[in-house]
């Protein structure tokens, strides 16, 4: 069995951490049953993600994108759980079956256990925020450490882990900062942001997703989402958002943009300063977390699902 990895050309840790979760939750895994993939952490129940062909077990995946893939038959779906009630109704199952991220269980690994605070509050931008805006600067001026959701994925984990508090547009970054309990903050940029998978998620652990906004920080990042600038809206552009798929973490580009001369530096910095505002504004609101006794009976819910796939397949 291999778990399904949705390999991004940019790298996004919420989509990477399926490469070894599964190996700790269902040691064994790969060894048995080939003909059958694993479809687990990720916004992946699309028909344009998933091949055609092949038996597939599904746990905790979610619909938001695309198409979602017509899962009845069950000689070829075997599905245990998914991310949470809107994918459950969307899918036509139980809402018993809407349990949560499976995301959540990185906490149950030993290496991200008694992981010591380092006091830091953190901002975690959605994966195309990080490709084209401003944001690392726009945090040393508002007190906040940056985390680039398109580094390594234990990396990052830790890092949300070991912080007081997160501020986050990457959903992921809230999901793992609540199972961590590290109080959170949800914030957008744009409409690009899915509002759906949020809220799929928010719902099975009964917290609310109502993000603060903060503007897009460059031009170049209101291209790639179809947002305002300054007051000019743009239309998304496909081929930009394709650009930044491309970008690779610890890059930063600035779409079709001339040579940065120092004064065009300062030009950019001046022009981010309501970003930089609505950054800190946000950051000083009330965080959110979910309660103990939510959280622990999702877990387990989870984790009994997950025994029963080992009770059969392994």
């Amino acid at each position: 069995m291999k778990p399904f990895h949705w390999e991004s050309t940019h790298g996004n840790f919420g989509d990477d951490l399926n490469l070894w979760l599964w190996d700790f939750l269902l040691p064994g895994l790969r060894d048995a049953h080939q003909e059958t993939l694993l479809v687990g952490v990720g916004t992946v129940l699309n028909t344009e993600i998933l091949p055609d062909e092949g038996r597939k077990l599904v746990i905790g995946s979610g619909f938001g994108y695309g198409s979602l893939p017509d899962m009845r038959d069950t000689s070829q779906w075997d599905i245990r759980s998914v991310r949470g009630p809107l994918t459950a109704e969307k899918a036509g199952l139980p809402a018993t079956m809407g349990i949560v991220d499976p995301a959540v269980l990185v906490t149950e690994m030993p290496e991200f256990q008694n992981i010591s605070k380092n006091g830091k509050r953190t901002f975690i931008p959605h994966w195309e925020s990080a490709a084209a805006g401003l944001w690392p600067e726009i945090c040393k001026t508002v007190g906040l450490s940056y985390l680039d959701p398109r580094g390594e994925a234990k990396a990052v984990i830790r890092e949300i882990a070991a912080s007081e508090l997160i501020v986050a547009e990457s959903m992921h970054g809230a999901i793992l900062a609540d199972a961590f309990r590290v109080p959170w903050i949800a914030v957008s940029s744009s409409r690009s942001i899915n509002s759906f998978k949020w809220n799929d998620w928010a719902r099975s652990l009964g917290v609310t997703y109502q993000p603060k906004h903060i503007p897009v920080s460059t031009r170049a990042e209101a291209i790639a989402k179809g947002a305002k600038f300054w007051g000019v809206g743009f239309e998304r552009s496909t081929q930009a958002a394709a650009e930044l798929g491309k970008q690779r973490y610890g890059e930063n580009v600035m779409l079709a943009d001339p040579e940065q001369t120092t004064l065009r530096i300062m030009a950019k910095q001046a022009l981010a300063m309501p970003s930089a505002l609505a950054l800190w504004q946000a950051s000083k609101a009330r965080p959110q977390l979910s309660k103990d006794s939510a959280l622990a009976a999702c877990k387990e819910r989870l984790l009994n699902a997950i025994e029963g796939v080992r009770r059969d397949y392994l």
